[in-house]
């Protein structure tokens, strides 16, 4: 559901449990191209290329140049954030989740920024707000010259949903 609120309150059994606290999700931001948001296969659910948006809030900018280590990794919050509400509306219940497996995050870096780790941790620290140890995973961090629209990250993620 978009624009629900949730915070890290947890059930031994179920997960992690939409609440009202702490966070807001953005309203889902749609494909701006012709491919899916995610996808559902064998168990497992993809979710593409995601950046910080929210609403008509969005953070561009190259990090190390316009923006700050720390304007990165709220970037890198906000594009969590994003994913987040994409799942939620994908799934209908963030419960289905199992475990986060992969991120893959691309930060838009200034010539000779090399600390893209630590603007990720933006996204992974939420990750593991939100679902405990199942919300550790694996992870990729690249600087890239350009994103689309000059957008400070774009984060990819592989999910494994309860059976």
């Amino acid at each position: 559901m978009p624009n629900e609120r949730w915070c890290r309150l947890r059930d031994p059994v179920r997960g992690p449990i939409l609440s009202s606290d702490e966070h807001e999700f953005p309203p889902p931001f749609p494909p701006a191209g012709n491919y899916l948001s995610c996808v559902i296969d064998g168990g497992l659910v993809y979710v593409g290329g995601h950046g910080p948006v929210a609403g008509d809030q969005m953070i561009r900018g190259k990090v190390g140049g316009d923006l700050t280590l720390e304007q990165g990794r709220e970037a890198a919050r906000m594009t969590a954030l994003s994913i987040l509400a994409t799942l939620q509306a994908e799934l209908g219940d963030l419960d289905r989740i199992q475990r986060i497996i992969k991120v893959f995050g691309m930060v838009n870096v200034a010539p000779g920024f090399d600390q893209t780790p630590a603007v990720l941790d933006g996204c992974s620290d939420l990750l593991v707000e939100v679902f405990g140890e199942a919300g550790r995973h694996t992870r990729a961090a690249v600087g890239l010259a350009e994103l689309p629209v000059g957008i400070a990250a774009e984060i990819e993620l592989i999910a494994r949903l309860r059976p």
